[in-house]
């Protein structure tokens, strides 16, 4: 992992998009790239403009490297004070502050101290890396004021598979303790479980058993999504996974690159994350969150009859918001 440096302006923003996943009203990030090395990452798509990938010379759709701001912290304080409109911030929105790189500068523990430490304020952690855990002896103090949430990509069975695609995150078994741990010590606690990909985590089977996972460890909200098909993370996810010899997994990949075929199969998640919630939660916690203008306007109308839990995010294939 080739590890890199930048300096960003920001600690906490206003994210209006974070807020209309009815996520949080603020966002941290603490660089711009994390080492988590998720290929199915559409960070780069986001933020490929930024002038920190030119810097360090790396391609924002590449590979086996990692940005951070070691200063982050700092500045978190500073709008932590200052800042008068205070809510909930999402820790982080596009990198991972428990990420290894990012762990080296305790930056995910430094950020959740800075936010906390003033009144008003309460943060939504999400991460992959069950190290998170070595913090929660902080969470405990404010245990009121945070959310713990780990992203959850797939059952524990799909261990070598996901090993493939995001080789440097915790396995999602230790991911899943983590979760169990939390509630163990009366931490609050919700469910991320994106991106649920198809050939992996979307069978009807493996949905129920992540809900339930969910209701074992007390989660409040349970946040679904479909991968984002932008950029070139499903090539590379795809080609991943066939050199692994994972050629079942590598195929569905691959047929999701297909505009109507990812159409299909964002619905078919819809209505699997809903029978599961359905069966064994309560439909009124789900978040899905979709973003449509990949969608079909067939499909568009086949949500819309039954869209409890759906959170429509920007503008619908059929032109409507």
């Amino acid at each position: 992992m080739r590890e890199y440096t930048t300096e960003l302006k920001s600690g906490i923003t206003r994210s209006k998009e974070f807020e209309k996943k009815r996520l949080a009203s603020y966002g941290v990030n603490v660089g711009t790239r994390c080492g988590n090395g998720c290929l199915y990452c559409s960070t780069g798509a986001v933020m490929r403009m930024h002038h920190s990938f030119e810097d360090v010379g790396e391609s924002p759709f590449g590979a086996g490297y990692s940005i951070v701001d070691s200063n982050t912290p700092g500045r978190v304080a500073r709008d932590a004070r200052r800042m008068r409109h205070r809510g909930t911030v999402q820790l982080c929105t596009t990198v991972d502050a428990w990420a290894p790189e990012s762990r080296r500068y305790s930056l995910g523990r430094r950020c959740l101290a800075s936010i906390l430490s003033q009144p008003g304020w309460t943060v939504r952690i999400l991460t992959k890396n069950a190290e998170v855990v070595e913090d929660f002896d902080l969470v405990r103090q404010h245990a009121d004021r945070v959310l713990v949430g780990l992203s959850i990509t797939a059952t524990p069975e799909k261990g070598a598979v996901m090993s493939v695609i995001e080789p440097n995150a915790s396995p999602n078994h230790d991911r899943l303790q983590v979760l169990k741990k939390a509630h163990e010590m009366g931490l609050r606690t919700y469910a991320m479980f994106c991106p649920l990909l198809p050939g992996i985590a979307h069978h009807p089977d493996q949905i129920e058993k992540l809900i339930r996972f969910a209701v074992e460890f007390g989660a409040e909200e349970v946040f679904v999504e479909a991968v984002n098909a932008r950029g070139p993370g499903l090539r590379m996810t795809q080609e991943a996974l066939e050199a692994a010899g994972h050629v079942a997994e590598a195929e569905a990949i691959g047929g999701i690159r297909k505009r109507e075929n990812w159409s299909r199969y964002v619905v078919d998640l819809i209505r699997a994350v809903q029978q599961a919630m359905r069966d064994v939660f309560e439909v009124d916690r789900l978040r899905f969150l979709l973003y449509p203008s990949q969608l079909s306007p067939e499909h568009v109308n086949q949500i819309e009859q039954d869209d409890a839990g759906v959170v429509w995010l920007r503008r619908r294939g059929n032109g409507t918001t």
